[in-house]
């Protein structure tokens, strides 16, 4: 159990202040690149035959002369990334404020997150421009399943189906 390992230092600060607590167990699956130049999640192959619902890491340290280039792009790809086919929910996670930055997003299924992010014009071309024009000095890409999640945002675990 995730708060039977957690301090309880960590548990009273969460309680004191309110905090919703949304936990997910996750096993990295595939994925490529590092952070801070490190492979953190050991040697992974790049593609598994896993069709399952997916959680997927995005994260980046995005070079000074491109952050102006990088954000411009952020808010029209995230509203059509809330809208596309499979698309279950997102989280930013700003590690170093506007420099190194990260998504978690979640996914019925690995195709669907494909479908977004290399068929969907708009974020391809982006794809294509962060390569092009050398937007980041490292990026890690890693996909996760999903072995369990616990808690809540805003008062729903976004990971239950709905019936």
């Amino acid at each position: 159990n995730f708060k039977d390992q957690t301090p309880n230092s960590i548990l009273n600060y969460w309680k004191f202040f309110k905090c919703q607590v949304f936990t997910m167990i996750l096993e990295p699956i595939e994925g490529h690149g590092t952070w801070d130049g490190k492979k953190v999640m050991g040697n992974l192959p790049k593609q598994t035959d896993y069709e399952g619902r997916i959680g997927v890491l995005t994260r980046a340290t995005i070079r000074l002369g491109k952050m102006k280039s990088f954000w411009q792009h952020v808010d029209g790809i995230a509203k059509q990334m809330t809208g596309a086919d499979g698309f279950v929910t997102s989280f930013g996670i700003g590690e170093v404020p506007w420099i190194k930055q990260a998504t978690f997003s979640v996914w019925e299924s690995k195709e669907q997150m494909k479908n977004f992010a290399y068929s969907m014009k708009d974020h391809k071309e982006v794809v294509q421009k962060t390569r092009k024009e050398n937007w980041y000095s490292e990026d890690m890409f890693v996909r996760f399943k999903i072995l369990e999640s616990h808690g809540s945002i805003n008062g729903i675990n976004p990971l239950k189906r709905k019936s």
